[in-house]
């Protein structure tokens, strides 16, 4: 028989960084607007006249979606470089509908925020832990 969930012992839950923990919160607040940008691409028929409306939903939720996975996967380096490679994605969608570009600059600048001094609060932090457990810096 198995031990019902409440006894079983729970593996401890891996200790997040500022930077992933900051990250996440940017990029999935960021993959909702970003799907509210594809439906108005759509509902504006801002996409050129051989290209169907349709795919500003498509563009929008891809892009979304792929925001939503690299909030999980934050806690690898490669993963905040995607994030800035999507954050240039967003701004390039200017060029279909100009107010993408303020959208991508403010959600930018929250990820440039969320990035940098989420690292340095990181840095600190470790810094600190090492210092607890060396108080005579042995």
């Amino acid at each position: 028989m198995t031990a019902p969930a409440a006894q079983r012992p729970s593996r401890p839950r891996r200790a997040r960084g500022a930077a992933e923990s900051l990250g996440s919160i940017v990029l999935v607040f960021e993959s909702v607007v970003v799907f509210l940008g594809g439906l108005t691409v759509y509902g504006l028929k801002a996409l050129p006249a051989d290209i169907e409306p349709w795919w500003g939903i498509v563009a929008g939720t891809v892009l979304a979606a792929l925001m939503v996975v690299t909030a999980g996967l934050l806690r690898h380096r490669w993963a905040i470089a995607f994030g800035w490679f999507l954050q240039l994605l967003l701004v390039l969608g200017a060029i279909v509908l100009p107010a993408l570009a303020i959208v991508g600059l403010i959600f930018g600048a929250m990820w440039a925020y969320a990035t940098i001094k989420g690292a340095s609060l990181d840095r600190r932090n470790a810094r600190l832990a090492a210092e607890a457990e060396n108080p005579n810096g042995d």
